[in-house]
């Protein structure tokens, strides 16, 4: 098992190369859903948090309510790999939303866009933009490499 402090940059770095991820979502009945989202993650060194400006949806909003938890997969064609499980919160303060925004609007390319271009995402108090907050409790990265020729390590870790 790797230490937070160990793995939370390196899956940062990776994620935030890779961009785009794959998060599934629970039903009440126990049946899965994938979307694809773009998540942006901050390490202060002690903590680290994933943010995702969303729509909140009826489906995201009821899958939520009953299963706060999400699976978030990242892959690139090169098969580097990571995935954080994560427990999810959902943010709909005029506050949280406008630093959101603010964080990628500002964020690092190419993570970092401006979430206007969504359509109906006038500004972060649009009532169709909200956010989510991802704290993970399982993060996984794994080169390409050590799949493909066996080098490369392996990092695990959970809360």
């Amino acid at each position: 098992m790797t230490t937070l402090d160990l793995i939370a940059p390196a899956f940062i770095e990776m994620a935030h190369s890779i961009v785009w991820a794959s998060v599934a979502t629970v039903d009440a009945d126990g049946r899965p859903r994938s979307r694809i989202l773009h998540p942006i993650w901050e390490w202060d060194g002690t903590d680290l948090f994933g943010w995702i400006a969303t729509a909140p949806t009826p489906i995201k909003k009821a899958h939520l309510a009953v299963h706060p938890y999400v699976s978030v997969n990242y892959w690139s064609p090169s098969h580097d790999t990571c995935s954080a499980e994560a427990l999810v919160e959902w943010y709909t303060d005029d506050e949280t939303r406008t630093q959101v925004w603010d964080k990628f609007a500002k964020g690092p390319a190419p993570v970092g866009y401006d979430p206007s271009i969504i359509p109906g995402w006038d500004g972060p108090t649009s009532p169709s933009f909200a956010a989510l907050r991802l704290t993970p409790y399982r993060l996984r990265v794994m080169p390409g490499s050590a799949m493909l020729t066996g080098t490369g390590g392996v990092l695990t870790w959970q809360r």
